[in-house]
């Protein structure tokens, strides 16, 4: 292989390692784009429950709510938001789970979880086993049967 060869080659490679990172670096910032709209999302779902609660003494129900999904899954690219009025109490706790979207992430940086708003309206990132120890301890035998599979 002569001079020329060997440049071509190095040059070649060089340029397909260097698309290879860009490409990679792209899919993961749509991930954090993606994570950060839905948290932008819940944001908003979460001033939406607050006024509605500080108006009425109570969360909204699942049926005020669903009038809001649309403008939810638009906003945050997001679908499958779980809201959960019908299981809380006016007396249940600040860290209670009130709505949740699970997030099915596998990249490098980003693992799977769940954007979860709290019924304080407190709203956060939880890594996929953190939420399903705590879900589970919240959730009723009932609620589980009646959610859609």
């Amino acid at each position: 292989m002569n001079k020329l060869q060997k440049w071509i080659l190095i040059n070649f490679a060089f340029a397909i390692l260097i698309t290879a990172t860009v490409v990679v670096g792209m899919i993961e910032l749509k991930n954090w784009v993606n994570r950060s709209e839905a948290m932008r999302a819940m944001g908003y779902l979460g001033q939406v429950v607050s006024d509605y609660k500080q108006k009425n003494g109570y969360v909204p129900s699942e049926s005020h709510v669903e009038g809001l999904k649309k403008t939810f899954e638009e906003r945050s690219r997001a679908g499958g938001l779980n809201y959960r009025a019908r299981w809380i109490s006016v007396d249940s706790s600040p860290d209670t789970i009130l709505a949740y979207v699970r997030e099915n992430t596998h990249s490098l940086f980003f693992h799977p979880g769940a954007i979860v708003l709290r019924y304080n309206g407190r709203i956060e990132w939880m890594d996929k086993t953190s939420f399903d120890k705590l879900i589970a301890r919240q959730q009723t035998t009932l609620e589980l049967e009646m959610m859609p599979k």
